[in-house]
């Protein structure tokens, strides 16, 4: 239970259980016309008040400690008989204490106010209705809050501490802004009308006292990260930034979810499911959204080596490669709803590449443009034979444009290569020389001289000299740039010196471009 507080509410309290050390007591409101409230009063009392509800009644329970059972019996005389659901006016449970499981399914609410509850167990408003609501919490619950399949008509902030928070098929119907602590989120399937922002909150919630709201009930939520932090095995300073984000919300599914309505900001997206949302180029993503990443380190598949470059990547993708016959260890198969291939994940990338290069966030851009370029090359159904060439090569030669360390290493080896072939077989033996042959026509009286150069003579030995690799390496730098270094050359090292003209420029290109992507805001 919440240690009790030294201040006394705003409300007429019962005082029930007040001691020398707790003046305060039972913080409950007093039930009208009666001295306790609804969970101190004596059965009689109780009887009477509940026989005097009828659906659609104002109720004011704040500060009440409720038990399964009294919740029950509250609920019990509001239920519509043609519906059997419960039916409320205004509805005030502010910082009530719900132990237990409390359930509100299928409730109406004209409005509600729930600022600084705790539930002790799981709270559920399943299908229920929100009419008009300007504030849903702040709510601490040691559970689950499932508002699967609610409808909210009317403008509303809802402030939720819980492990989990279920909006499965959730309907909003005015603009809303969801703040979230600790909270594994499910929104599959939820209806968005209006512009729906969900975020990460990063400190106490607040009455509209400006209390402090505790969270005792989630000490161990907080215990099983910081644990799960150190299993992990990571270093001191990713420690710390684990530890600061240990109150971080996640969000695992938008599946089936209009994302052009939708705010994702400061929120932990490793396992979030994206694939069968909508409109994903028009997602928004504020603050600071993380995304899993590859699997680090060097691996061994088969007979070659892999090491994955640092890129972001989405759940999808992690358990489509997990699923792999060669997959390396490092790749989650935690369970995705439904099989996704490779088909299905190109089109995913892209359209999250577009909100990113929307938000102008270029560096991110680039790891979800990577991740679509994979996708279609492990395509099997959409991509033709022609383009697996091309898209392998390119995934070779520069990862898609994005590594420019891979570029400049194969422009060096390249460079290198074209300088040992131009000493093998490019350069002359010898310097051509100029010779002067006269010719005298019959008759005399007129000299003519033809200039004929001696016919260059590939070389035979003395290839690996000094001189003649300054003189390769003069040809092979010009040809980067795209210049003509002017060296007299053998018919082999001529066309050596146009194969290097045409590869070795766009290496270079691919190189720039990489950089360019990654330094680009």
């Amino acid at each position: 239970m919440t240690p009790p507080s030294t201040k006394a509410p705003d409300w007429p309290h019962c005082g029930y259980g007040a001691t020398d050390e707790d003046r305060v007591g039972c913080r409950g409101i007093c039930v009208p016309r009666r001295p306790r409230c609804l969970a101190d009063l004596d059965e009689s009392d109780r009887n009477d008040y509940l026989r005097s509800l009828t659906p659609g009644a104002d109720i004011d329970h704040r500060g009440t400690i409720f038990t399964k059972q009294l919740l029950q019996k509250l609920l019990d005389p509001l239920r519509d008989p043609t519906t059997n659901n419960p039916r409320f006016g205004l509805a005030k449970f502010s910082q009530a204490q719900f132990y237990d499981d409390a359930s509100f399914d299928g409730a109406q609410f004209h409005g509600a106010w729930f600022g600084g509850a705790q539930f002790f167990g799981n709270a559920s408003f399943y299908k229920a209705q929100f009419a008009v609501m300007p504030w849903f919490g702040p709510v601490v619950c040691k559970g689950t809050v499932n508002l699967s399949g609610a409808v909210f008509e009317a403008p509303v902030t809802l402030e939720i501490a819980a492990r989990k928070v279920h909006f499965v098929r959730t309907r909003w119907e005015a603009t809303t802004t969801v703040r979230l602590r600790y909270a594994t989120t499910d929104l599959r399937d939820a209806v968005l009308t209006s512009p729906v922002a969900v975020t990460s909150h990063p400190s106490l919630f607040k009455t509209r006292g400006g209390m402090e709201v505790k969270e005792d009930l989630l000490a161990d939520a907080k215990d099983e990260g910081q644990g799960q932090d150190k299993d992990e095995g990571q270093d001191k300073d990713k420690d710390k930034d684990k530890d600061k984000d240990k109150d971080r919300a996640r969000v695992v599914s938008v599946r089936g979810v209009d994302a052009a309505h939708l705010v994702l900001a400061d929120l932990d997206l490793t396992d979030c499911v994206f694939s069968g949302a909508f409109h994903l180029d028009q997602l928004r993503l504020e603050g600071r959204c993380t995304f899993a990443s590859v699997p680090s380190g060097t691996h061994w598949r088969r007979w070659h080596p892999v090491r994955f470059t640092k890129r972001h990547t989405l759940a999808e993708e992690r358990h489509w490669r997990a699923k792999q016959p060669a997959a390396v260890p490092g790749w989650d198969a935690s369970t995705v709803a439904g099989p996704v291939e490779p088909a299905q994940l190109a089109p995913t990338y892209r359209a999250l590449r577009k909100a990113f290069e929307d938000s102008k966030n270029e560096p991110g851009a680039a790891d979800f443009y990577y991740g679509e370029m994979e996708m279609r090359r492990h395509d099997r159904t959409d991509t033709t034979p022609v383009e697996h060439v091309l898209l392998h090569g390119y995934w070779m030669l520069s990862g898609y444009g994005l590594r420019a360390i891979r570029a400049l290493g194969w422009l060096a080896a390249a460079i290198l290569v074209t300088i040992v072939l131009l000493m093998l077989f490019g350069l002359p033996q010898n310097s051509p020389k100029q010779e002067a042959t006269g010719t005298v026509p019959p008759g005399g009286g007129k000299v003519t001289f033809e200039i004929d150069k001696t016919e260059l003579q590939n070389p035979t030995e003395d290839q690996f000299t000094c001189k003649r690799f300054e003189k390769a390496l003069n040809v092979t730098l010009n040809s980067v740039v795209f210049r003509s270094s002017g060296q007299d050359l053998t018919t082999a090292g001529t066309y050596i010196e146009m194969a290097s003209r045409v590869t070795e420029p766009i290496l270079l290109g691919l190189a720039v471009l990489a950089v360019r992507s990654r330094v680009k805001r």
